[in-house]
């Protein structure tokens, strides 16, 4: 059985504050953003900052602070993991 996760829920990206850019998926996407946001040791979300490997959820996205990019790993969703 899967352990629930325990992770921040930040609720969705406010267009007022101020959050790191998100890609949805490994890849062409988290590429083109790595030549954008050169290695920053941290995320923001909302205002928030969090540090690199921090994992939060975002509505039923679960994402990831990967040197100031969100990289989404999967559902928070815990009806369906």
């Amino acid at each position: 059985m899967n352990e629930p996760i325990h992770v921040p829920q930040v609720g969705a990206p406010d267009p007022e504050l101020e959050t790191s850019p998100i890609a949805e998926e490994l890849g062409d996407d988290l590429e083109v953003l790595r030549l954008e946001v050169p290695g920053e040791p941290v995320c923001l979300f909302n205002n928030v900052s969090y540090p690199n490997g921090q994992r939060v959820c975002s509505g039923t996205g679960l994402y990831r602070c990967d040197y100031g990019i969100w990289v989404r790993e999967g559902g928070c969703d815990p009806d369906n993991p």
